[in-house]
């Protein structure tokens, strides 16, 4: 194990711990309010602080990481699962169907998907399904290409050709021969989608159009800490560290998981 995997690792375990158990960690409601303490600095009964509502912040960052966390694994699931069927089919099946499904693939990642996903709950209204619809018919493209040119590669490999002449369907050709040699890449780059569908959800959040504004997430943390800058920098600071932290973890652990599903690439580098 390469020391990117077992950093990433242990960041990425330890946010979702905090993630899972924050109910028991947390030491105050992240939604209630002291407004004669507001923006009071750190102190030993608010480690981080609070925010402009009087809220502690450390209590709202635990939360907050329950709903990046789930945000980026549903959407990341999602639309791996999608671009993994789209993907498969258009490059197995070939001919205009392959020709009609790319080029639709091409329309939607030629769009630039933060500003589509912006326009998309700005229409469905924020709310934590919404976001995560939005955010899902954004990111599948890119899997979906990705499959595409793996499998045109793969169903010309020796093992595929002879389960094909032994009588395997199309179906049994992708789900047992092709499909098993894509799931390094694919978890790969899951990582990495990860780390963007964060970054995608705390800006949207940043907004004002994330989940609802009593839901605490990073994001909003982040837009209250910027209207008090001078004022309070410990707000903006803490919201800006947890994600930076998390996107370093799953950055970090792609990074390790291509290292270690590929020696190759580690030797070439050496």
């Amino acid at each position: 194990m390469t020391n990117k995997l077992r950093s990433g690792l242990i960041i990425v375990g330890l946010i979702t711990l905090v993630g899972v158990f924050a109910p028991w960690l947390s030491p105050y409601n992240p939604q209630k309010m002291s407004l004669k303490d507001r923006l009071e600095g750190p102190s030993w009964s608010h480690p981080l602080g609070l925010d402009e509502n009087g809220s502690d912040i450390l209590s709202r960052l635990l939360f907050g990481a329950r709903v990046s966390l789930s945000v980026a694994w549903s959407v990341v699931l999602i639309s791996a699962g999608v671009g993994l069927i789209v993907g498969s089919y258009a490059a197995f099946r070939g001919g205009w169907p392959e020709m009609v499904l790319m080029r639709v693939v091409d329309m939607v990642y030629a769009f630039p998907s933060f500003l589509l996903a912006l326009a998309l709950v700005a229409m469905l209204g924020p709310a934590l399904r919404n976001l995560i619809i939005a955010l899902c018919l954004t990111s599948w493209t890119g899997f979906a290409r990705l499959v595409r040119g793996e499998v045109l590669h793969l169903k010309e490999r020796e093992h595929v050709l002879n389960a094909k002449a032994l009588g395997a369907g199309g179906l049994r050709q992708i789900v047992l021969h092709i499909w098993p040699n894509l799931a390094g890449l694919l978890l790969v780059q899951m990582t990495f989608a990860l780390a963007g569908t964060v970054i995608a959800e705390s800006g949207l959040s940043f907004l004002g159009l994330g989940v609802s504004p009593s839901t605490p997430t990073w994001g909003s943390l982040l837009n209250s800490g910027r209207r008090v800058l001078a004022e309070a920098p410990h707000v903006s600071f803490a919201a800006g560290s947890a994600i930076i932290l998390l996107v370093l973890g799953f950055n970090l652990l792609g990074d390790g998981l291509r290292d270690h599903l590929d020696p190759r690439r580690v030797r070439n580098s050496n």
